[in-house]
This record gives C-alpha cells, sequence and structure tokens, in this order.
C-alpha cells in the first residue's frame, strides 16, 4: 500500500480517508513491489524506517516543528511521510497538503519557464538581456576603489560584453544580493528602497538595472537576482505575466494547482507551514503568502506542496515529459543539468559559493562533478535548497527524487546533509568504509 505516515489521531484519520480513495479509484498497491530496475538499488523498509525517526527525533527536540518527506523512484512514490505540526501556534498536525514557502527553489521553475521559451524559438541563449530588459542597455560594473582613510568610491565601467540569458540562468550576470557579503556593491543591494512599494516584475528589473554589477559578466558565479530578472525576461518574450504563463505552461498541465505566488483562497491559510517564532525569517521583500501582492519573485516567490514540487520534478528526471505530455526537449534537460561553470569556461567560484567543492551549475541546478571524499554519490545529481530550510534532489543514475519540506530557516541546511547521507549511504553510495 501506499506508504503514507501521519503522527497522531488527525494524521491517522487522514490515512483512512486516503486509503478509501485510493480503493475506490483501483489505485491501492505497494509502491515498492517489483520496481527495481537493473543497476538501480531501493530503499529497503529498515532503511525507510531510519530516515523517519532521524526527521522524528527533529521534531521531539524542538528543533523543527514540523516536515513532510516525499521519496519517489521509477516514476512511483515510495514514500510519503508527515511530521509534527504545520504550526506551532494551533498545533495542526502536518499533512500532505501543507503549503510551504519555497523561497529559492522558486528558481527550477523559472529557470525551466525560460528554457520553455528557448525550445519555442522565442529566447535564445545568447541574447542580451537588453533585448528584452531595454534599462540593462546601460549596465555597469562597479570597482571599488578604497583608500587608506576608509573611504570606499566606487567606479563605474562599461560592460565588456552584454549580461545574456545564460548568465542570468547560470547566475554568471554579475548581478548579485545583498543578504552576503560586505563588498561596496553588494550594501547597495541590501538597500530597503530596493524593495519598497507593491512593485511588480517590471519595476524591479528596472531597479536592478539601475545598480552596479559586481563583476563582468561571465567572469564569476555569484548567487543573485538573476532569476528575478529572468522571470521579467520570461513575461516580455511570452506576452504574459510570469505567474500567467507557469500556470498555462506548467502547472495546470502537471497539475500543480497549490503552486503560486501567494495563497489567494482564504480557506487555504490554515494549511500554510508556520515556523517556530524564534526561527521566522522572511528573504527581502518576500512577505506573508497569504497577502496579494504584485512582484512574482521568480528567483524566491513561490508557494507550493510536496507532492506538486514531486510532479515538477519528475517531468525533468523523465527527460522533460509526464504522463504522455513533453514540456521541455530531452537535450534541453541535459544542458540544463550539466555543468555550465566548469574548469574550461574560465568562470570563478564566488567565496560564497553554494552548491559547493564536488559540484557545478547548470542551468538552474546545481549539478555534482565529483564525489565528496570517502564516497560514491552520484555523479549528475542536480538539487537546490530553499531560505526555509525546504530542499530537494534528483538523482538520475537511481532513477530517483526526494522533496523535503520544512518551515525551520536555521535547521534546513543541517538536517538536508543528513539526511542526503544517510539516503546515499542506504543506497550503498556512502562512506567507503562502510561498504
Amino acid at each position: 500500500m501506499k506508504h503514507w505516515r501521519t503522527n497522531g489521531a488527525a494524521g491517522r484519520y487522514l490515512v483512512v480517508v486516503a486509503l478509501a480513495i485510493f480503493l475506490a479509484g483501483g489505485w491501492l498497491h505497494d509502491v515498492r513491489a517489483g520496481l527495481k530496475a537493473p543497476d538501480a538499488p531501493t530503499f529497503s523498509r529498515a532503511a525507510l524506517d531510519r530516515f523517519g525517526d532521524y526527521v522524528r527525533s527533529e521534531v521531539t527536540a524542538g528543533k523543527i516543528p514540523g516536515a513532510v518527506m516525499l521519496i519517489q523512484q521509477h516514476g512511483r512514490l515510495v514514500d510519503l511521510e508527515c511530521f509534527g505540526v504545520r504550526d506551532p501556534g494551533t498545533g495542526a498536525p502536518m499533512t500532505p497538503d501543507t503549503i510551504f514557502q519555497i523561497y529559492s527553489m522558486s528558481k527550477a521553475v523559472t529557470s525551466v519557464a525560460a528554457m520553455m521559451l528557448v525550445d519555442d524559438g522565442k529566447l535564445a541563449l545568447d541574447d542580451p538581456v537588453s533585448k528584452y530588459i531595454h534599462s540593462f542597455a546601460d549596465a555597469k560594473v562597479g570597482v571599488d576603489l578604497s583608500d587608506e582613510a576608509g573611504k570606499y568610491p566606487l567606479k563605474l565601467e562599461p560592460l565588456k560584453r552584454p549580461i545574456t540569458i545564460r548568465d542570468l540562468l547560470r547566475h554568471t550576470s554579475g548581478i548579485t544580493y545583498g543578504f552576503f557579503g560586505e563588498t561596496v556593491v553588494q550594501r547597495l543591494y541590501a538597500d530597503p528602497k530596493l524593495y519598497a512599494g507593491d512593485f511588480d516584475n517590471a519595476e524591479f528589473a528596472d531597479r536592478i538595472a539601475s545598480l552596479p554589477l559586481a563583476d563582468q559578466p561571465a567572469v564569476r558565479w555569484n548567487y543573485s537576482h538573476s532569476t528575478d530578472v529572468l522571470g521579467r525576461v520570461v513575461e516580455v518574450a511570452s506576452g504574459q505575466t510570469l505567474y500567467q504563463f507557469e500556470k498555462q505552461r506548467l502547472f495546470d498541465p502537471l497539475g500543480m494547482s497549490e503552486t503560486a505566488y501567494y495563497v489567494p483562497d482564504e480557506s487555504k491559510w490554515a494549511r500554510i507551514a508556520q515556523a517556530y517564532p524564534v526561527d521566522r525569517f522572511r528573504v527581502a521583500g518576500i512577505r506573508d503568502p497569504a497577502l496579494p501582492r504584485r512582484w512574482e519573485s521568480g528567483g524566491a516567490g513561490l508557494v507550493s506542496t510536496a507532492e506538486d514540487y514531486a510532479r515538477f520534478l519528475q517531468m525533468l528526471l523523465n527527460g522533460g515529459e509526464l504522463d504522455g505530455k513533453r514540456y521541455l526537449k530531452p537535450e534541453t534537460v541535459a544542458l540544463m543539468t550539466s555543468d555550465q561553470i566548469g574548469p574550461e569556461t574560465g568562470i570563478i567560484h564566488d567565496p560564497f559559493y553554494f552548491p559547493g567543492p564536488s559540484s557545478g551549475f547548470g542551468l538552474g541546478f546545481a549539478v555534482r562533478t565529483s564525489p565528496p571524499p570517502g564516497t560514491t554519490w552520484p555523479l549528475g545529481e542536480y538539487r537546490w535548497d530553499g531560505a526555509g530550510g525546504s530542499f530537494y534532489f534528483v538523482d538520475p543514475q537511481d532513477d530517483l527524487l526526494v522533496v523535503f519540506m520544512v518551515q525551520a530557516p536555521t535547521q534546513g541546511g543541517r538536517i538536508q546533509l543528513t539526511l542526503k547521507t544517510m539516503m546515499f549511504e542506504a543506497l550503498g553510495k556512502g562512506l567507503r568504509t562502510r561498504d
């Protein structure tokens, strides 16, 4: 039977309801039976229990209020488990339909939207961004000229070449963020005026274009507002708002009914996950997801559920197709999920290089290029996470995807590393000394 576990009486009631629905539809089956493909190990029952016990221990210790963990392999659900509560204030239990702010997990969706337009012939990777957002024609690079007196004037230099769509996708545009680093340029991106008022994607892109770049294009990987700018490019190229395009081309066809830039339906507000009061964090400009806003942040603005996001990832894992409908060409998915900033490109890794030393970056994803020391973790695994703690990874070698949703900003990175280590060890790809 479908492995869907929750905690408490409310959770048991949800399981009963779900099983009744599955029986009525003829869906009752063992998702672990007969799924093992040649050369692709699967998780044992004991391993799945270990993963669940670890997350439960995090809840019991008061480190996270709750979480949803979804594991899918060979296109079939292996495990969907809910832990703890979705709202510490009300004690409402975590359920599969809990809505999470996914922050930077939005970047993959915006990147796919842009690549759909590339497949359509409406965008080209080497098009200058200024072709779609004219204010970028005047972009300049800020060069820090600090002196012995402690003054930090900024010299503006012209671009050696235009920022391209490819640069936006791989974070080599020279645009930056203001939440890390202490350079003069990064402090300009931290100015609250950048997020003032009820602006839309067009206005925000123009605001970014008015700021100096941290580097010349294609010089350095620098995590940034590039994907927000890319969202505006999608709008111009498609003639629709970012959400309209994504809803028509991705969300509706994929059945991602809970994925949007805010939650307009008041009856769903109780399903929005909440963090502990001491662990609440807001990405600059991203407000309460129950509040409407004009800015559809392609880099950090989406809300979603574990099951919605798994549908999106399964389409990518299938090479751009799901349920008989094609969304991207297979070669487009292959390009997106291969390293685009390798040594041959000469692109520098910023000191805040979030993919880590064993990974490169594709067109929207971190991509594993070498196994971490002491492991045989699969090459080609692609992934990202969000500031709220949620994360995902896709392992094409084992035909596997994992989505972990949580609202615990300070805990997600630690949990991600522990769970992924446990999972790859369970697949025989952990520490070589344990093989």
